[in-house]
């Protein structure tokens, strides 16, 4: 299966979990702050839009850049409650709709095609990624808010493989110097097979289960809540502050947040 079968897939799994739940049951509370279940279907309704616009004309895309950029921090947050607002019918067909024309885009691109985005120019599969990656992080909320343990797949090897590949992106939002050495990540998969990344002579090590480092790396559990074992130093570091998503870091965020909640 292509990484486009996955994000369909993703998707499709997301979509059983919300398609029959409740009004009140979309208002539920998710682990992120001030988020229903409707504001993490509206984000990424929205991103799915976004992204097809990316694809399909990048100069309107260039200007939703400009404007989320005038409010980094919050941006996110007003996107996603102006979709929450929306009555559940209209979020859900606007979601399924948004999901299904840019699979689609993204199936009939060329490999080398350079799609604009808020970080670096992606290609197809990249951005194919990236967007399995938020289904995959913000059905993770859904379920914790409705209780709900998934059943993992193997399609978290490519979200793995976007944590890792994310690391020095991770460290330059952070404003902190890269290390040299590159860590050994050894995962296993949901399978059983064992996923590995970096050099097999690498002092700096990370494993444990896949599905572990990719709650670690979108930011869905802390550390302390995993089954992931890391060598003290340089690999412990990059776990503290892995984003596999654009946008400013944890830190700077919860910042933000903190002091609204006690101006």
């Amino acid at each position: 299966m292509s990484t486009v079968d996955h994000l369909i897939a993703e998707g499709d799994e997301l979509d059983r979990l919300v398609a029959d739940l409740t009004p009140d049951q979309w208002r539920l509370a998710t682990p992120a702050a001030g988020w229903s279940i409707a504001h993490q279907i509206g984000h990424l309704a929205w991103t799915d839009e976004v992204a097809l616009t990316a694809v399909t004309d990048p100069d309107s895309f260039g200007a939703v850049v400009a404007e989320a950029a005038t409010d980094p921090l919050h941006f996110t947050d007003i996107t996603a409650a102006q979709r929450a607002n929306l009555p559940v019918a209209q979020l859900l067909s606007q979601w399924r709709a948004g999901r299904s024309k840019l699979a689609v885009a993204l199936e009939h691109l060329p490999p080398d095609t350079a799609i604009p985005w808020f970080g670096p120019p992606m290609k197809p599969r990249s951005m194919a990624t990236a967007r399995l990656m938020e289904t995959w992080a913000h059905g993770q909320d859904v379920a914790d808010a409705l209780g709900v343990r998934r059943v993992p797949t193997d399609r978290l090897k490519d979200i793995a493989h976007l944590g890792v590949r994310t690391r020095t992106f991770a460290y330059a939002i952070n404003d902190l110097p890269l290390p040299a050495a590159e860590p050994l990540v050894e995962l296993t998969a949901p399978s059983g097979e064992l996923w590995v990344w970096g050099p097999q002579d690498a002092t700096d090590r990370i494993t444990g289960p896949a599905e572990d480092f990719c709650l670690a790396v979108t930011q869905r559990r802390e550390l302390p809540d995993l089954a992931l074992a890391a060598t003290p130093g340089v690999a412990t570091e990059w776990l503290t502050i892995a984003q596999a998503f654009a946008g400013a870091p944890k830190a700077a965020v919860r910042a933000a947040h903190t002091t609204e909640v006690t101006q």
